[in-house]
């Protein structure tokens, strides 16, 4: 890792200047305090993150689930040098080379290895993109009542004002109401379940929601369902191994498109390198971002399947009308292909299914403290740990107990950088962590646990 401490002059520059004109995404906006604000980091290498005072933290959430090849790799750096050098934007009707071999390189590793590629800027775009191209395909084929379009309850699939409806909470209320002919059925939650948890098994009711969602808003009007494989906004519950085949034949029967949402599961996560592969279903279009550059450039991509794809083939009416300025941009198809690269050449996928196992292995120890409720995981490097006031009732901490704050004052104690999000601490380190790594990780964590324990 190169060090680039700075003087505590420049620090206390940075964070004026910060105050003053910066506004952070998800925080108050030039809040730069020790206490709540921005940690300024100067450097990064492998799992880890160093901050100006040269303090080494340990990236427990892969940036934001994305640096999946791990931080400073100089290769992605020289493609996109390289790349820019020869063409940095492809006017409208020009295509660089290097955005037809990320798409041929991604449609090669889809589940339909005939799928077309449609690139755009991120995973919010990704998601616009395949929620529109299911509802013209539908229009294609003759189904011109279908518009609506079903989704899970506590999902994220995006900030944008349709993406967000599309979570079962609809749009914030700052925001106004959320987008028409969007309905939400269960999320599969094997801790919690509103169907099964009390029942000693899963029993597919969770699934089943869709069959009936599904004919309750009219089979003639629904265009798509939407789910991520892993939901981790909804806390990160392995799903039982029938619920995406069951998801998929409900789909089928009713002539609905199955899109998948792998911005964050996608590109070796949870061991494969899409998740859906876990259960061997293919969907009809599935969304990528994220970590298809590990987050050195901004990209993601709807990829259709063959047969959806060729839908929009013919008369001139067929055509996909839609596009964004930075689609397929070609620096960031050149960081994609040298970063799929990285990824299948040091063999990260299948490490992240060992490391995956060996960290849900050790999360196990952590039942022996009274707050831990669940552990999840076995899945690669994507893991849970639920926080609960009763063991036994699964009582909640209630909002004035603070237990996000309390954790994120911990993970600083112990160089953790992870993310703030109410009762359940989501863990999706690099897929380039060793096992040393790993066993460090979960014994920081234990510590964490101790402490957030003793604060309650």
């Amino acid at each position: 890792m190169t060090t680039t401490n700075l003087t505590g002059e420049r620090i206390e520059e940075l964070k004026a200047k910060a105050t003053t004109h910066f506004w952070p995404h998800m925080n108050q906006a030039g809040d730069m305090s020790d206490e709540t604000g921005l940690n300024i980091v100067t450097s990064a290498k492998g799992v880890w993150v160093e901050d100006a005072s040269g303090k080494r933290w340990l990236d427990m959430v892969s940036g934001m689930w994305l640096k999946n090849i791990g931080h400073g790799r100089t290769e992605i750096a020289d493609a996109v040098h390289a790349q820019m050098l020869d063409v940095s934007f492809t006017a409208h009707n020009t295509v660089a080379p290097s955005t037809i071999e990320l798409a041929a390189r991604v449609g090669s590793l889809a589940p339909d290895k005939e799928a077309r590629v449609f690139f755009v800027s991120g995973g919010s775009e990704a998601v616009e993109t395949a929620i529109k191209m299911a509802k013209q395909y539908q229009r294609n084929r003759g189904e011109l009542n279908r518009y609506k379009v079903i989704s899970r309850r506590g999902s994220y699939h995006g900030n944008t004002q349709m993406c967000m409806s599309l979570g079962g909470g609809g749009a914030p209320p700052n925001f106004g109401p959320p987008v028409p002919g969007y309905s939400h059925i269960s999320q599969p939650n094997g801790y919690r379940c509103l169907y099964c948890s009390d029942k000693g098994g899963c029993n597919l009711e969770c699934a089943r929601d869709l069959d009936r969602a599904i004919e309750h808003e009219g089979v003639s009007t629904v265009a798509a369902f939407i789910g991520e494989p892993i939901s981790q906004a909804s806390g990160i519950h392995i799903p039982h191994q029938e619920y995406w085949p069951t998801i998929r034949e409900i789909c089928d029967k009713h002539g609905v498109v199955m899109i998948c949402d792998e911005v964050i599961t996608g590109f070796g996560r949870t061991g494969k390198m899409f998740a859906t592969e876990n259960w061997n279903v293919k969907p009809d279009i599935f969304t990528v971002a994220k970590a298809l550059t590990s987050g050195y450039l901004p990209i993601g991509g709807a990829i259709a399947s063959k047969e959806v794809a060729d839908a929009f083939i013919g008369s001139e009416e067929k055509t996909f009308g839609h596009l964004l300025t930075f689609g397929g941009n070609p620096a960031s198809c050149a960081a994609g292909m040298a970063n799929l690269d990285i990824m299948i050449n040091e063999g990260m996928v299948e490490n992240s299914a060992r490391m995956g196992d060996r960290l849900y292995e050790g999360l196990q120890a952590l039942y022996e403290h009274r707050i831990v409720g669940d552990v999840r995981g076995g899945m690669g490097l994507l893991a849970a740990v639920e926080l609960v006031k009763d063991r036994d009732t699964k009582e909640k901490y209630p909002k004035e107990a603070e237990l996000a704050k309390k954790l994120g004052q911990a993970f600083g104690r112990h160089g953790i950088l992870g993310m703030r999000i109410g009762d359940v601490i989501s863990i999706a380190p690099p897929l380039c962590i060793t096992g040393d790594e790993i066993d460090e990780l979960v014994s920081e964590l234990n510590e964490v646990v101790v402490e957030v324990q003793a604060a309650l």
